[in-house]
This record gives C-alpha cells, sequence and structure tokens, in this order.
C-alpha cells in the first residue's frame, strides 16, 4: 500500500494532431466542451486551452503562405552564394598546399 503512493502518474502526452483536432472541434462549437472532453478522455480545461490556442494562431497559417516563396528563394540564394564561397577557397587552399609540396589527404 505503502508503495502505491510513492509511484508517481506518468503524464500523458498528447499529439500536436490530437491537440488540433479537439481545439477545432471546440472552436466550431457544434459540442460543448465537457462533451468534447468526454468523448476524448481529457480534461475539460485542456479543451479550453487547445481552442484558445487554435483561435489565436489560426491567422499565421494563411500570414505565412504567401511569405514562404520569397523567403525560401532568398534562404537558397544565400546558400548557393556560400557554396561557391566554400569551393572557391577550397580551390584556393588545394593550389596553395601543391606549391608548398604539402600532401593532402583527399586528391581529387
Amino acid at each position: 500500500m505503502r508503495k502505491s503512493r510513492l509511484m508517481k502518474r506518468k503524464r500523458k502526452n498528447y499529439s500536436g494532431a490530437f491537440k488540433a483536432k479537439i481545439g477545432l472541434e471546440a472552436l466550431i462549437g457544434i459540442k460543448t466542451t465537457a462533451q468534447i472532453a468526454r468523448e476524448n478522455q481529457v480534461h475539460p480545461l485542456l479543451v479550453g486551452q487547445w481552442k484558445a490556442i487554435v483561435r489565436e494562431r489560426m491567422p499565421e497559417l494563411f500570414e505565412r503562405g504567401n511569405q514562404a516563396p520569397e523567403d525560401s528563394e532568398k534562404m537558397i540564394a544565400q546558400l548557393h552564394q556560400k557554396i561557391g564561397q566554400l569551393t572557391v577557397d577550397l580551390d584556393w587552399l588545394k593550389k596553395k598546399s601543391k606549391q608548398l609540396g604539402l600532401s593532402l589527404r583527399d586528391e581529387s
């Protein structure tokens, strides 16, 4: 009996998809928070919290969609520039090491 008091309950971890589903269901408002909580075996406070998170972050879904292609194209251009710079640096180092008579591990 004493052992059961000392044993802690493991906290439940819910996936993001599950939280989004419950939050969206609560946001739609067809069922009450208590009904949703009972059907999904979660505490009603969690349903309310997830609903608030969905309500707050819903606009971000549409705002980010317009900015993502520009940001990714800019990032790709920067990465290509960096690759070019590193290639030039590597070629220069290979040339200088040959001039100094140093051997390279990778002579490709």
